[in-house]
């Protein structure tokens, strides 16, 4: 028996953007609205212009700048690779931003018996925890 419980270290060339985008599958719509909610935030509008053929403009437009909500036919609407090229596009702007979708995923008692999930948290936070300190 292994004396430390602490999990196994994530590799560092995991997958983030196709781990979050196998959680998006998987979870109910509210959790996909927070999820998209905010990834979307720290995206001006050119980068949502061109991620997914525009279809995260299209959302931002409809809902308002200032009061982002994300509807249910919004995510309905959205595909796992559009939410793939919307990570990968939010990783070049703020890393932080995706390293804090780990937060969202921990507040979903829905998410809690997901695996992918629970690598995604694991990730996140193996991630976040190795960049350095900025002040």
């Amino acid at each position: 028996m292994n004396p430390d419980p602490s999990p196994e270290p994530i590799p560092a060339n995991i997958p983030i953007p196709q781990l979050v985008g196998q959680v998006y599958e998987f979870a109910p719509a509210t959790v996909r609205g927070r999820i998209l909610e905010h990834l979307l935030r720290p995206l001006g509008l050119l980068s949502l212009l061109v991620v997914a053929n525009g279809i995260f403009a299209k959302i931002r437009f409809r809902t308002g700048w200032q009061d982002m909500g994300v509807h249910l036919d919004d995510v309905q609407n959205v595909q796992v690779s559009d939410v793939i090229a919307l990570v990968d596009r939010v990783q070049l702007v703020s890393v932080e931003s995706v390293d804090s979708l780990a937060q969202i995923i921990r507040a979903s008692p829905v998410m809690a018996g997901s695996a992918a999930a629970a690598l995604l948290v694991t990730a996140l936070v193996q991630r976040a925890r190795s960049r350095p300190l900025q002040h």
